[in-house]
């Protein structure tokens, strides 16, 4: 009985390491969740902000204007004289007094529909259109009514706007804040899957000591291990995110589902670099536990 001839050619080393965990399932799962949720907090960090430099961008535009009458001049007259003398500044496209009936509703909610007496002096309002690329100041529109000779105040609606890119920078600050605790936490499960892993394989750990196998060697094999299962889970994250995010954008139409946070199609790149991320993250949190473990096996 002849012994079949060994062949080189088609002889391929068998992987050091089991190509298939029964704990990787569950270690995907968890990786891919919280890619998900880092990608979402992303993703709305952008509407946040877009929804943020519109408000200013409207607040920027316009103004708004609180008259008070002089002696015998009635509420109305003096609004009209106001809204015609603003309507000559430069960069006021357009100035309106609001009618009585439009200021009694906007303060109705305070002051309730019986609480609005005929004989209460109501403010009287002018709405200005300013031009959004050369924008009057409160000053010259102030300088303006004290020339004419009108007892009004003005609100640029500056505070608001203040308000608005607090607000704006807040947003981001705590979707920065969300990722990194996911990036924490994605890290954290890597490290304890790493070491798991190095104290079910002493043996084979073992094995390579004594054929001479370094530390850095050792290390980089749970690296690579890790660092393609977190790219995979960050892959299924971000997939699971661009669908989320193309739904509220479908049903929602240009602003999604609330005005508040508008969600744009090019939102739907955010996620695109999450798989590179994860494993990038994934690989540093397995290299570092991995050679603390093994410094504690020699």
């Amino acid at each position: 009985m002849t012994t079949p001839a060994f062949d080189t050619a088609r002889w391929k080393p068998a992987a050091l390491l089991p190509r298939e965990d029964a704990r990787d399932g569950a270690l995907t799962f968890v990786v891919a969740v919280l890619c998900f949720i880092a990608c979402l907090a992303g993703m709305t960090a952008l509407s946040a902000d877009r929804a943020a430099q519109g408000w200013r961008a409207q607040l920027t535009g316009s103004a708004t204007v609180l008259v008070r009458p002089k002696g015998d001049e009635t509420p109305d007259a003096a609004a009209a004289r106001a809204a015609e003398t603003l309507a000559g500044v430069r960069g006021v496209t357009q100035a309106a007094a609001l009618e009585k009936a439009k200021a009694e509703a906007l303060l109705e909610p305070w002051l309730g529909r019986d609480g609005l007496l005929d004989d209460l002096p109501v403010p009287r309002l002018v709405t200005l259109d300013l031009d959004p690329k050369a924008p009057p100041s409160a000053d010259d529109l102030a300088k303006a009514l004290k020339t004419a000779g009108i007892d009004a105040t003005v609100d640029d609606h500056s505070l608001w706007m203040k308000d608005i890119a607090r607000a704006g920078r807040m947003a981001g600050l705590a979707a920065l804040g969300v990722a990194a605790l996911v990036g924490a936490a994605a890290a954290a499960a890597i490290a304890f899957a790493t070491r798991a892993g190095l104290a079910a394989r002493r043996d084979i750990v073992e094995v390579l000591h004594l054929s001479g196998a370094e530390d850095r060697f050792i290390a980089g094999l749970f690296q690579a291990r890790f660092a393609r299962l977190a790219a995979t889970a960050g892959l299924f994250g971000a997939l699971g995110a661009v669908i989320i995010g193309a739904a509220v954008r479908a049903l929602g139409g240009a602003d999604g589902l609330t005005p508040a946070l508008p969600v744009s199609w090019l939102d739907l790149l955010a996620p695109i670099p999450c798989p590179l991320i994860a494993a990038i993250v994934a690989a540093l949190a397995a290299r570092s536990a991995a050679m603390s473990l093994l410094r504690g096996m020699n």
